[in-house]
């Protein structure tokens, strides 16, 4: 997970309102607004989470095979990110190594559980559903990173965007949301946020702030 703590979370607060509202022309309402402001923020924190735990991870000098998948989970006490993989049959994730999120954001204590754990819940869910996403999703020849949200009726929000390659640059759009229903496995629903991706090296004139930014969202057909 490359570092995007200086991505403006204006910019992924829009895409997520993008998500919503793609081919319709009319204003969203106070509610809807809020739920997207707090999707954005969520989506930024899942980011921030997943890099710096798996910075905590690999400071431990883990194996390789506990690295596996992350995934992420928002307590009320802060994220918690489990690394594992799926077992032969494909019903359990084998959790080997959770990092929890301290007071400080940024801080994750790295727990080895030993033996490792088998999940049938919500790690297992959310892998199947970011497996699901991934197969039908169809991007170009990048990287690209992955985000498990809660959405209602216990199903998932699974976004799917472009991942930082290099220093300073960061790409926006060639995106995708899915709706994926609670045990991972089906799509309900698909939204392309975006089609393009631009590199936004984020450079602005000497002397000057950046306060704003816009992305053309895909028009659904």
């Amino acid at each position: 997970m490359k570092n995007l703590s200086i991505f403006p979370l204006t910019i992924i607060v829009l895409l997520v309102a993008a998500a919503a509202f793609a081919g319709n022309d009319k204003s969203p309402s106070d509610p809807a607004l809020a739920e997207i402001t707090a999707r954005g923020r969520m989506l930024y924190e899942y980011d921030q989470t997943a890099w710096h735990s798996t910075d905590a991870m690999k400071a431990t000098n883990p194996p390789k095979e506990s690295l596996g998948r992350h995934l992420a989970k928002k307590s009320d006490s802060g994220w918690i990110v489990g690394f594992g993989h799926f077992n032969e049959a494909h019903d359990k994730v084998v959790v080997t190594c959770e990092a929890t999120q301290s007071a400080n954001p940024q801080d994750f204590t790295v727990r080895k559980i030993d033996p490792p754990r088998g999940d049938t819940s919500f790690y297992l869910y959310a892998a199947r559903a970011v497996d699901t996403a991934l197969h039908d999703f169809l991007g170009e020849q990048r990287p690209y990173n992955v985000a498990v949200l809660p959405a209602p009726s216990n199903q998932l929000y699974v976004y799917v965007f472009p991942a930082q390659t290099r220093d300073g640059v960061y790409p926006l759009g060639g995106d995708a949301r899915y709706l994926v229903s609670p045990d991972g496995n089906t799509i309900i629903e698909k939204r392309q946020l975006h089609k393009s991706i631009l590199e936004n090296r984020g450079d602005v004139p000497k002397g000057s702030t950046r306060a704003a930014g816009y992305h053309r969202r895909a028009r659904r057909h």
